[in-house]
């Protein structure tokens, strides 16, 4: 399951953007516009941040809260239980996230994994995760199915730990160890474990990390984690919310039925928790294989009860969190001296971290930006934010949140907010008083609580280039014993016919079986309209109004594939100049318009599209487009910008040389598609470092003047008016998109990627406790082909959850904290994609293990009735969910116009699951899928890795870095 990663957030929500990208011809800076302004205060708007509810609690203390919205007939279940890592006493550390992967493993009377249900009726956003202060569990189900999921969150609550066993919790305990190498092996990832320790004494409650030690892991016996149920799973200390299509009184009763006879457990005793404060300021130093220096400086802080909670949020945001933020400003911007800045709030229920980092520019010593910092840092926290900058915040933060309301449930829903502001705060509508504080914070608020906390002694540390320190593996001796069942268990937990009286089986309920399941209604994707500007661009537009927003893409048909053969880097260092000055705006003007206007703007690309994306609030929604226009037709791609754009570009390169997954797309793309082909190119796009070093401003205007036109441009958007309304508002702003004399670009298709050389290429990574491995091919046909049979099939071997290569390397063996296969669809193109973090020592084995698993499924073991049963009952049943939110219907509309599909295409797919049979689909994945074929790059220590490779049959290249990574046609020396 999710153990969230640290959270580099403040409370203040950012907007959520759309899709992605690009710019226009260069011209003068003339005098600026005047400031776009918002129509509507920030103070109006958070009136309309509301979700109502009721709640009600039963006889054994479980609490209930019901939210009704019947915009899509699915309800979103979230179990939230008082317990999280600051519960643990030391030599336990780890155990609540460990717990809570072995809840998913079934209970006494669902046996098997949880996911298998789940996916079977349909559910979407389905999960679990630990934290400091909690951890819960959540699913968005169809309403007919509302009772499955009951069942299931019931049944792990009050009957199970007679289904907990020592096969589980071994197997368990080498997912989460792996998840853990998998977090510590990217670059900067042993950073918590020194900011919680120079921070923070051993014994304090938020002093380790929430993923545990690898010693404690290793140490926990079965005892251990069954009483760590009983003493903190009772349903007085949970809290559940139903958020979705149901009523109060529906859900009283379906809850009643389901979790009424749990009995009451143990009164979990709060936790004390103090602020400390260090003696003196701290300075560290950590090697990390990292691109560049980092530092940090950070203060523990009150918890997000204080009164001085929201005014540190708000500080953060304007040090560091707005995209005008004063650190940005001012290192990066104006002095140059970092590539990246941030500032945030990491707050938790009783304590928070204030976090300041900066990536030095390479060139940069790092000591002159650390004094450089410091001297801002202090000036900031004695003079304050200004009353502009304070405002800025509280719009961005609301706009967020309106954003944020279409969705019931997932990882921030509103089940979610409700949830977190009961469990933390008491009441479900405490976020509102969050929101009200800092729409109400006043600079001088800001600064008071900033001169009474970040006064104290800082920690400050840098993380530098270098070799790591040893890293701490997973013990032996004891570990071993408890793994051959010598363990100290209770006779009552080991006596099969005995269970403890706490999770006695239910009398009201027949768990024999799961819940019979209603019916399910056909997905009713939104109707799309499509209007023609008077130039010629189509506007496809869907309306949504359950929020006052509007989503809108402007789609180019350009793409990374449409970056030049030996110019790699160009589409993306012209994409990150879109928003770094116009004609009349530069780049700060145009991050505070956004900020005052609760409006974001986004620039990305996939391989066949470049798009600029807004995200607005329809109130505000004229001022908006004017933004988005002005940055699309009139980008300056002024000379001195460029160069510390480029400067980021570079830093962002040798970054991805540092981080495994990176490393691994960066070798393994070009070596498919080879050197000719459009998709031939670092999966990133960011390019090749000696060109981005080169590339001028004539460059990159040419680039758009071939590319960002009014005759490649489609307009996606999805939102709260009508086409009529938005077909004029964007007609008055786009309609006289001046042409240009040059040709619009063309992507040459005609290289056909080269004849597969199976075989592995080893990317020599010293120090990694994991190896990542990625595998592909290149199928046949392009991406707009009837391709449904083939995903459902890999579905059932490699695309979800519950296909046989992640149950294998994960649930069975405990090598790796999760496995993935992809049909990677490109418009010319389609591709088997495969990844898997292991750990490093099982690197050959899991690679023939994944061998076997492919080639038995397109051999001699194909679908299996139960397999098809699941797969294609849950695709027909999680449609209807899919499609909650605005920014999931755009995104579906934009894949339908590249892939050449109506716009209903999700409405015919129901037809088309019901008729697959196991027949259809093997024999799809057999004639696509060669295994023998594959390509395999692994990224690893190749002292531990390379002596693994040697039985698996592949000739074996070892190269010291991705960048130098042997052509497709190379024959270079192999290893066997």
């Amino acid at each position: 399951m999710r153990r969230p990663t640290p959270r580099l957030r403040s409370r203040i929500l950012r907007s959520a953007a759309a899709l992605a990208l690009i710019a226009a011809p260069a011209a003068a800076i003339l005098t600026p516009p005047a400031p776009a302004m918002a129509q509507v205060a920030a103070s109006t708007l958070v009136d309309k941040v509301d979700i109502p509810y009721s709640e009600f609690t039963l006889k054994n203390g479980l609490r209930v809260i019901v939210h009704t919205d019947r915009k899509a007939p699915i309800v979103a279940v979230s179990v939230w239980y008082n317990v999280g890592s600051k519960h643990e006493p030391l030599g336990k550390t780890g155990f609540a996230h460990l717990f809570e992967h072995l809840m998913f493993n079934g209970s006494e009377n669902a046996p098997g994994d949880f996911f298998e249900p789940l996916q079977q009726v349909g559910a979407t956003d389905f999960n679990g995760t630990t934290w400091f202060d909690r951890t819960n569990y959540f699913q968005t189900v169809p309403t007919s199915a509302l009772e499955v999921a009951l069942f299931l969150e019931s049944d792990r609550m009050g009957h199970l730990l007679g289904a907990v066993t020592q096969e589980k919790l071994d197997n368990q305990r080498g997912v989460v160890q792996n998840e853990k190498r998998q977090g510590d092996n990217q670059p900067y990832g042993m950073v918590e474990y020194a900011q919680l320790a120079g921070l923070l004494p051993p014994d304090h409650p938020y002093g380790h990390s929430t993923i545990g030690s690898m010693a404690d892991l290793d140490k926990a016996s079965l005892a251990d984690v069954k009483q760590w149920f009983t003493d903190h799973y009772g349903p007085n200390n949970a809290i559940i919310v139903l958020a979705g299509d149901i009523d109060a009184p529906t859900a009283k009763k379906l809850v009643t039925k389901y979790f009424g006879d749990i009995p009451r457990g143990k009164a979990v005793a709060s936790v004390k928790v103090d602020i400390p404060t260090l003696a003196a300021r701290k300075d560290q130093v950590l090697k990390d294989r990292v691109a560049t220096t980092r530092l940090y400086r950070w203060w523990t802080v009150p918890g997000l009860n204080d009164p001085d909670n929201a005014p540190l949020a708000v500080g953060a945001s304007v040090l560091g969190g707005l995209a005008s933020s004063r650190l940005d400003n001012i290192l990066v911007k104006d002095e140059q001296l970092a590539v990246r800045v941030t500032a945030s709030l990491q707050d938790f229920a009783q304590l928070g971290f204030f976090e300041v980092t900066a990536d030095v520019k390479p060139g940069v010593d790092p000591a002159v930006l650390s004094k450089r910092l410091d001297e801002i840092l202090a000036d900031y926290v004695a003079k304050g934010p200004t009353e502009d900058e304070v405002k800025r915040v509280a719009m961005t933060d609301v706009s967020g949140r309106i954003g944020g309301m279409e969705q019931v449930g997932g990882f921030s829903g509103k089940a979610t907010v409700l949830a977190e502001s009961a469990l933390y705060s008491g009441r479900p509508d405490d976020y509102k008083k969050k929101m009200a504080a800092i729409a109400s914070a006043t600079p001088e608020k800001v600064r008071a609580a900033m001169g009474k906390w970040l006064t104290r002694p800082v920690f400050a540390l840098s993380v530098v280039p270098g070799e790591r320190d040893a890293y701490e593996e997973a013990g032996a001796g004891t570990a071993a014993a408890e793994r051959s069942g010598i363990v100290s268990v209770p006779a009552r937990y080991l006596d099969e016919g005995e269970q403890p009286a706490l999770h006695r089986p239910s009398a009201a309920v027949d768990r024999s079986k799961l819940p019979e399941v209603g019916t399910f209604p056909e997905v009713d994707f939104p109707t799309v309209e499509t209007a023609t500007l008077s130039n010629g661009i189509k506007v496809h537009f869907a309306r949504r109004d359950t929020v006052p927003t509007l989503r809108l893409a402007i789609s180019f048909d350009a793409g990374k594939a449409a970056d030049p053969r030996d110019r790699q880097g160009t589409q993306a260092l012209m994409l990150a100049m879109l928003k770094e000055g116009t004609r009349t705006r530069n780049s700060i003007q145009i991050a505070e318009e956004q900020e005052r206007l609760g409006a974001s703007i986004s620039v990305g690309a996939s391989q066949d599209r470049t798009v600029v994306g807004l995200y607005a609030l329809t109130p505000n929604i004229g001022p908006s487009l004017d933004l988005l226009a002005d940055i699309v037709l009139n980008p300056a791609f002024d000379a001195k910008e460029l160069e510390r754009v480029r400067a980021a570009q570079l830093a962002q390169i040798a970054q991805e040389r540092t981080q495994p997954g990176s490393m691994a797309a960066r070798a393994l793309i070009p070596i498919l598609y080879g050197p000719d082909h459009p998709y031939g190119i670092a999966a990133s796009g960011s390019g090749d470092p000696d060109v981005v070093k080169a590339l001028s401003s004539n460059d990159l205007a040419a680039f758009h003047r071939r590319w960002i036109r009014a005759d490649t441009a489609e307009i996606f958007a999805v939102g709260d008016m009508n086409l009529d309304q938005l077909k004029k508002e964007l007609e008055a702003r786009f309609a006289a998109w001046p042409m240009t004399r040059d040709m619009p670009g063309r992507k040459n298709f005609d290289a056909a990627p080269p004849a597969p050389q199976p075989r592995i290429v080893l990317v020599n990574r010293p120090q990694s406790p994991q190896s990542f491995i990625f595998g592909g091919m290149v199928l046949k046909g392009k991406g707009g082909d009837d391709l449904v049979d083939l995903i459902s099939a890999n579905d059932i071997m490699s695309g979800d959850f519950l296909s046989r290569t992640n149950m294998d390397l994960r649930e069975t063996k405990g090598w790796s904290y999760g496995v993935r296969g992809s049909i990677d669809r490109n418009r010319e193109s389609v591709a088997y994609l495969l990844s898997a973090p292991v750990q490093a020592d099982k690197t050959g084995a899991s690679i023939a293990a994944l061998r076997e698993q492919i080639t038995t499924f397109l051999t001699t073991k194909g679908v299996t009735p139960e397999e098809l049963h699941r797969t294609t009952n849950g695709s027909i049943r999680e449609l209807p969910g899919s499609f909650e939110t605005s920014g999931a219907v755009l995104g579906e509309m934009q894949r339908d116009a590249l892939l050449g599909r109506p716009f209903d295409y999700v409405e015919t797919l129901a037809d088309r699951y019901r008729a697959q049979t196991a027949q259809k689909l093997d024999q799809t994945a057999r004639g696509m899928i060669d295994p023998a074929k594959m390509t395999w790059v692994v990224v690893g220590d190749s002292r531990i890795v390379l002596p693994q490779l040697k039985d698996l049959g592949l000739p074996v290249t070892v190269v010291a870095d991705e960048a130098a990574a042997p052509p497709p046609a190379a024959t270079a020396a192999a290893t066997q």
